[in-house]
């Protein structure tokens, strides 16, 4: 399995934080995230992995080659991070993920370890973590399941009222549905859009993700100066 990490974004929501440095480097009770996310991979036996990086890419690849250098570690640049949005840095991905199936996660995102764990350690092969709620917006990635916990829609689009919770930008999938994700990225690559749309084109050809439930363990994403301080304190808490 390969696990590929999202850390191209400007951030801009989060300035002047990330005036000098990437959002994925920031510390949260000492620890930056990407640490924090790789130091999850590590603790599940996945050594393998790509990190897409734009904004600040330099800083991101001099960390990751100080601190893990036992990580097997492809850094992926996606020079239009300005101008694109997470499908596409997803999309440059494909070339070191071919043929493998794939562990994909959001470098803004602050998760306790067993999140990971109970995802890995699942029997479905093609999943997502979901956090179950009655309380979502409009801001949020909603997931609609039927009985069986399959997915049947994804995005912000959805009526919170059908909605059993919000995805948490944690997915695995297995190497026949990596392939039909990068067929229909192929084409979907230069929309300004979240890749949870191509998602949800595979799902509605017939793939099938479930939702795993994130077991009540603590995760955030980041994206405002509001989350990332509210972060600090749940940092503190989490089992690493």
């Amino acid at each position: 399995m390969t696990a590929v990490i999202l850390a191209a974004g400007i951030s801009s929501r989060l300035r002047p934080l990330t005036d000098n440095i990437p959002k994925s480097l920031l510390p949260l009770a000492g620890k930056p995230l990407l640490q924090r996310c790789l130091e999850a991979l590590r603790h599940n036996g996945i050594k393998r992995c790509v990190i897409v990086t734009g904004y600040h890419f330099k800083k991101i690849e001099e960390f990751v080659c100080s601190h893990h250098p036992d990580m097997d570690v492809t850094f992926v640049f996606n020079k239009d991070f300005a101008t694109t949005n997470n499908n596409f840095s997803l999309w440059l991905a494909k070339p070191h993920v071919s043929g493998n199936s794939m562990l994909l996660l959001d470098a803004d995102i602050l998760f306790d370890v067993r999140i990971l764990s109970r995802l890995l350690d699942a029997r479905r092969k093609d999943a997502l973590v979901i956090r179950r709620s009655e309380h979502l917006g409009d801001e949020e990635i909603k997931v609609e399941l039927d009985s069986a916990d399959r997915v049947l829609s994804i995005g912000k689009q959805i009526d919170p009222l059908i909605a059993a919770g919000e995805s948490l930008g944690i997915e695995r999938f297995s190497e026949e549905t990596v392939r039909k994700l990068f067929d229909v990225l192929d084409k979907r690559k230069g929309r300004d859009e979240f890749y949870e749309a191509s998602f949800q084109e595979i799902i509605d050809r017939g793939a099938t993700v479930y939702a795993v439930d994130s077991g009540g363990y603590a995760c955030m994403e980041i994206d405002t100066a509001e989350d990332f301080a509210a972060a600090e304190q749940v940092a503190r808490s989490l089992q690493q």
